[in-house]
């Protein structure tokens, strides 16, 4: 039987959570291989009485309270569209596509078209209205609760949203938060939330959410749009904004010890920040070493200072060490016996034999965990490897190798690794002869974050379908151990 996640992305209108709509019965398989048909064999998007004609055609009467708010300004439609740099190879996934304005000047643009909507009649009237087009797929869901791992195999993904104004940030925090598979965002809202996000320390628009986008994302307000561009109008301003990540600017950092804090901080804004954070280490002390007041706000602090707290508030022992350089490795011959000894720098310096291990964590609902490695690493910086990998130091068992990295990189303890099978040497491998392990685990991993980016738990058909269309993504090493575990090695 079919996981929740591996039926999740059928093409067919689908219900909050990944269930069948009640207003849909039907799935499409899609291909993903298709090409789009050429923008010539698309009308214009729809005019404003056009698409008060297609609400009422739906059934639907705007509803305040969703912040359903639909664009009727053609113009602007196309705006907004173009500011995603839509390319031909690009998913794109649009949250609240509503009749479709914006959707209508993608189609046949994109590889691949994913709308999420939560109005039930919408989302029916849109599948019905994109029936004959497989590359487009259409979620009855809500944006705030849909599960974005499925868009990692469909990379490079982009994002578009004119969102509600009741839950746009709830569906920027689900989409956008760290790890995601973006690599462009563009966004309408409100103009009061929209400000949010590019607020500067000491104003009132600066908060948690600025921090949660801004830690991530570089943000750019590029339109303010009038009420009059909207049905029914709204008595506010929106603006839209144009989001490309962040590429290791603000270096290494634990966004989950991070977003815990922020919170802290700003719970009550006004306050000095020391009454919110944990005792150790004292406030006074990291105050000091930052160059920061010892009475500050959480206002006061600006995004840097806030990593700069982060991270001094993270207690794990190896959050500065991506590699250990000086360590020393038993350098081996093809039937894997010890020949001699070198340190880590001569051993990837000459492509000397070697050994290491790879261990795939799955939990109690059969997924694997991936980890995203560090841009500070020396090899496959910034990629996805298996759930924890590391070197045998010089007279260090398999076995023993296999415990020490469990604890290092992801905190797991007590557990005993199955082994899986073996790799010889290979070019994929750097050169290391591998033994592959699996552990049963449940629970939140603790790594250290110059040594690993991110994690994400993953379906084995999901990583099956990743791998297979981006296996660029991830480290060669990780691909060849996957092969195994599959059985196809």
């Amino acid at each position: 039987m079919k996981t929740a996640l591996a039926r999740g992305f059928q093409r067919g209108v689908t219900g909050p959570g990944g269930k069948r709509s009640k207003e849909s019965g039907n799935f499409f398989p899609g291909d993903a291989g298709l090409a789009p048909a050429p923008v010539s064999e698309w009308t214009a998007p729809v005019t404003g009485k056009e698409i008060r004609d297609a609400l009422d055609l739906a059934g639907v009467r705007p509803n305040r309270q969703l912040g359903q708010n639909f664009l009727i300004d053609a113009n602007v439609a196309r705006w907004i569209v173009d500011q995603l740099l839509p390319e031909p190879e690009d998913t794109v996934v649009e949250v609240g596509p509503g009749t479709g304005a914006l959707t209508e000047w993608l189609v046949g643009r994109v590889r691949r078209l994913v709308l999420v909507e939560f109005d039930s009649r919408l989302a029916a009237a849109l599948a019905e209205r994109f029936r004959d087009r497989p590359e487009i797929e259409v979620h009855h869901a809500d944006g705030a609760r849909f599960d974005p791992r499925v868009l990692w195999k469909h990379r490079p993904v982009k994002f578009l949203g004119n969102l509600p104004y009741s839950s746009g940030g709830a569906i920027l925090r689900n989409f956008l938060s760290r790890p995601h598979p973006f690599c462009r965002a563009v966004i309408m809202l409100q103009k009061e939330v929209i400000d949010r996000l590019e607020a500067q320390p000491r104003t009132k628009d600066y908060g948690v959410l600025t921090l949660r986008i801004r830690s991530g994302w570089k943000v750019r307000t590029a339109k303010v749009v009038p009420p009059e561009a909207f049905h029914p109008r709204p008595q506010i301003d929106s603006s839209v904004a144009v989001l490309e990540p962040l590429a290791g600017e603000l270096g290494a950092f634990d966004d989950r010890r991070f977003d815990e804090l922020i919170r802290r901080g700003f719970s009550q804004r006004r306050k000095q920040v020391r009454k919110h954070l944990p005792e150790s280490p004292a406030w006074d002390e990291v105050a000091a070493a930052l160059g920061l007041s010892p009475q500050a706000r959480a206002e006061e602090l600006s995004l840097e200072d806030w990593v700069a707290v982060t991270r001094a508030y993270d207690d794990h022992p190896l959050k500065d060490v991506p590699q250990k350089d000086g360590e020393i490795f038993d350098v081996v011959n093809e039937a894997d016996e010890v020949i001699a000894q070198a340190t880590r720098a001569e051993v990837h310096a000459r492509g000397l034999l070697h050994r290491a291990v790879h261990l795939f964590v799955i939990n109690g609902r059969g997924e694997l965990l991936l980890q995203k490695r560090s841009l500070l690493k020396d090899n496959h910086p910034g990629v996805w490897d298996s759930s924890v990998a590391g070197h045998l130091d010089a007279g260090e068992a398999y076995p023993a190798a296999a415990q020490r990295e469990l604890d290092e990189e992801m905190g797991i303890t007590g557990v005993e690794p199955i082994e899986v099978g073996r790799i010889a040497p290979c070019e994929e491998t750097g050169w290391e002869h591998v033994v592959l392990y699996q552990v049963r685990w449940e629970g939140t991993p603790r790594f250290p974050c110059a040594e690993i980016d991110a994690v994400l738990w993953l379906s084995p058909d999901e990583v099956d379908a990743w791998v297979r269309n981006r296996p660029e993504d991830f480290a060669s090493g990780f691909v060849v151990c996957w092969e195994l575990a599959r059985g196809r090695r």
